[in-house]
């Protein structure tokens, strides 16, 4: 008779992994999401800017139109540079609002400059965004050289929205 593993890994961080993939994300390793990002950086910037390309028009004088690559930026900015020495609640407040009213950026077309808002997630059509999960996604702590690598990460469109940490029900220090 083989011992059953009590792992971490193989008791619920696997699992979990599984489950995710059924429900519809993709699943990318720990050196993908480090080839799109720099440690501190918890954004997979190259996935968000595809997708903000691809979810957002604007419309000017009865036409849709595409946002330029310096909106997109600006975009991506606003979200990557939000201060975050100002306590949790506050900067939780700040990405809440960003990701749930969006960012306006101006935009000049045929000289005639104009705001118009881009979303980070298509809460209208789920289905037009894009769900990931990795797992040991080492992230930079703010201030600091020290490291968190939190067991399961799950993005939408890029941003990190749900942070999983697996336990072994054994571990007694966990609970």
């Amino acid at each position: 008779m083989t011992t059953p593993s009590f792992q971490e890994s193989h008791i619920s961080q696997i699992p979990a992994l599984q489950l995710l993939q059924k429900l519809g994300y993709t699943y990318l390793t720990p050196s993908e999401t480090e080839q799109q990002r720099k440690i501190s950086n918890v954004l997979l910037e190259d996935v968000l800017r595809e997708h903000l390309k691809r979810i957002n028009k604007f419309t000017y004088k009865g036409q849709e139109r595409s946002f330029t690559d310096e909106a997109i930026s600006k975009a991506i900015e606003a979200l990557r540079d939000i201060p975050r020495n100002e306590g949790l609640g506050l900067t939780s407040s700040r990405v809440y609002d960003l990701l749930t009213l969006g960012k306006s950026v101006d935009q000049t077309v045929d000289g005639e400059t104009k705001g118009y808002t881009i979303r980070y997630i298509d809460w209208e059509n789920p289905r037009n965004n894009a769900f990931h999960v990795t797992a040991e996604f080492e992230v930079e702590r703010v201030g600091s050289y020290e490291r968190r690598r939190p067991d399961i990460v799950c993005f939408v469109n890029g941003i990190p929205f749900i942070v999983i940490e697996c336990k072994c029900p054994q571990d007694k220090d966990s609970l």
